[in-house]
């Protein structure tokens, strides 16, 4: 096994541990994720016209979502707390006509990367608006939660495949 991909997160005991990262530069890095809300055609319009009767529910899952990337470290025990310098959070229903695509991109200039901050993101935005839209449509599913792309860091780019 090469070094490099080896589990960092385990000492040699096999016991967790926070990556010391202290010798790594600063370098800008970037993540985009992405999560899709499936519910009811009807939720979609109802979400679409802004007529939720707890209010606008973009603007609070885009809220929300920002704050659960500045917080990643408080809910995943061993994320370096991070400085970060922007996230946008984007909401597209597909053509489809019964899923909205939810997608974070989370900048920093650290020594680790953003990939945990922008899954955060776009995980609590989509839970924010499961809540917000749960009495119209209860059998919504939040789905395809994944990493788009990441750049920056030692292992550079990284793209998933369409």
């Amino acid at each position: 096994m090469d070094p490099d991909d080896e589990l960092t997160h385990l000492d040699r005991r096999g016991r967790a541990r926070m990556v010391d990262v202290g010798g790594k530069d600063k370098t800008a890095r970037e993540a985009r994720a992405r999560a899709t809300l499936r519910m009811k055609a009807e939720t979609l319009r109802i979400l679409r016209s802004a007529q939720v009767p707890k209010g606008d529910a973009i603007a609070t899952a885009r809220i929300a979502g920002i704050q659960a990337a500045k917080r990643t470290s408080e809910l995943i025990p061993l994320c370096h707390p991070l400085s970060i310098t922007g996230c946008d959070l984007s909401f597209e229903p597909d053509d489809g006509g019964e899923r909205l695509v939810i997608e974070s991109s989370v900048r920093c200039a650290d020594r680790t990367g953003v990939e945990m901050e922008a899954l955060t993101a776009v995980t609590v935005a989509a839970l924010t608006l499961y809540d917000m839209l749960k009495a119209i449509d209860k059998d919504m599913v939040i789905e395809e939660v994944f990493l788009v792309e990441k750049r920056g860091g030692r292992s550079g780019h990284y793209q998933r495949e369409p």
